[in-house]
């Protein structure tokens, strides 16, 4: 990096109230959509993911105000866009929706953060030509070739987690399965000292929890928390400087466009790369179990035929859509079905209304792996900013189910899962299951 981390890093990241967390940070049961005017929904409420109830709302936004505006006093103007063409077509549109403002609802694109708020950069949230040449110096990472070295770990890797599940016992799929296989592999991308894996973990969901919600209290904590990955990093990339591998970190502190980073724009890549590759597809994980389980003739058509896993991992992938949306922000005054889009203005892509518009999708809210056209999903997103891990994220998939179906009679969940507090990352916590073994 240009500079050292500075000394005193906490007085560059100043605690402040982002606009994604505090909207609705209610306890009790989000009301009925019926019984709210389409202008009091406010699809940014973390409750409606965390309470499984985001699906009637979006039906009413897509069926009657697909454009829909909020304005709070903390983020300013926003725009929800819930059907898939629209979502598509801003997506693929980086000249005139920008990503530079960041990735999630934010504060106006006018107003200055509180001096030294957490001002992390990734090129995820960058617009070409800085996007197109940091995203290049970490994508061999995910390169074919690559991928094909390393299938053999992961099947290895899954299979032994597999065998050690205990029969007719409950346990926590996410925790002891879905967790530990994704952060594995990212301590393997990583080069990360195996024995501590579970930081990697901790720093991905302290990067999108909301502070008092039950992970972290205070966005003090947070900003704690993330200057000891910070750190942590530091002294990877200074060995990795030295003693180069075939890891992101090595990439990163080699490549032309990022050895000179910043500190913090370093911060931001890692939480783009550690969030990118353990949330997403840590949820599908999670989430396959459970589709599994809600709609059982649908598992038993895999295993009648094993040949349809990656065509039901496509499918779980658009059902579960482990991140509900992006954001983007209009460079000029626009207008999207007549509403009338001011320059500045944040317009929030939800990638879960998108994959659940019958339009497109019929019974969209079903798994369904005889869907002919499931791999046209938002999930990944489309245009320079498509999720570069998605091969990735595909394999880890296909490869738990080959095994599971070598294994397992059935995989019971018990109860209904916990799940995220969260209006971006959309997952689980907690799901009790009991698995029955082929004899």
């Amino acid at each position: 990096m240009s500079e050292a981390v500075s000394e005193n890093p906490q007085e560059e990241l100043a605690t402040f109230k982002r606009p994604g967390d505090g909207e609705d940070t209610g306890k009790g049961p989000v009301p009925d959509p019926a019984d709210l005017s389409i202008e009091e929904i406010n699809p940014i409420n973390p409750r409606m993911f965390s309470q499984n109830k985001f699906q009637g709302y979006f039906k009413r936004l897509r069926e009657e105000d697909p454009v829909h505006f909020n304005e709070t006093e903390l983020a300013g103007r926003y725009w929800s866009l819930t059907r898939y063409e629209d979502i598509k077509a801003v997506d693929t549109d980086h000249e005139n929706f920008s990503s530079a403002h960041g990735i999630t609802l934010g504060l106006p694109v006018d107003t200055p953060l509180p001096e030294g708020a957490l001002n992390v950069s990734m090129f995820i949230a960058m617009d070409p030509p800085t996007h197109d040449v940091q995203r290049k110096t970490v994508t061999g990472v995910v390169a074919p070739s690559n991928l094909a070295n390393l299938e053999p770990l992961i099947r290895e890797r899954t299979c032994k987690v597999l065998d050690s599940l205990p029969e007719g016992e409950a346990f926590d799929w996410v925790d002891t399965v879905s967790i530990e296989l994704t952060t594995m592999m990212l301590a393997t991308l990583f080069d990360f000292p195996f024995e501590e894996r579970r930081k990697l973990t901790r720093w991905s969901d302290v990067a999108t929890a909301v502070p008092g919600a039950g992970l972290v209290d205070t966005e003090e904590q947070r900003r704690e928390e993330l200057i000891e990955c910070l750190q942590y990093f530091t002294n990877l990339w200074e060995q990795r400087k030295a003693n180069p591998g075939d890891d992101l970190v090595s990439m990163l502190a080699h490549g032309e466009e990022t050895k000179n980073m910043q500190p913090l724009e370093f911060l931001g890549n890692l939480i783009l790369l550690i969030v990118g590759g353990n949330d997403t597809t840590r949820n599908t994980m999670s989430g396959s179990v459970y589709a599994m389980n809600k709609w059982p003739e649908q598992f038993a058509k895999i295993v009648e035929n094993p040949g349809l896993i990656p065509h039901m991992v496509a499918e779980v992938i658009r059902w579960q859509t482990p991140l509900a949306y992006m954001r983007r922000t209009a460079n000029n005054d626009c207008e999207i079905r007549g509403k009338q889009i001011k320059k500045g203005d944040q317009l929030l892509m939800w990638y879960v209304s998108g994959n659940r518009d019958e339009s497109v999708f019929p019974n969209a809210d079903q798994l369904d792996l005889d869907r002919k056209n499931v791999r046209n999903h938002l999930s990944f997103g489309f245009g320079i900013h498509r999720c570069m891990g998605n091969r990735l994220a595909e394999l880890q998939l296909r490869i738990l189910w080959e095994e599971i179906l070598k294994r397992f009679e059935k995989i019971e969940v018990l109860e209904e899962p916990e799940r995220t507090y969260s209006s971006f990352v959309k997952g689980y916590t907690y799901m009790p299951v009991r698995v029955t073994r082929k004899k």
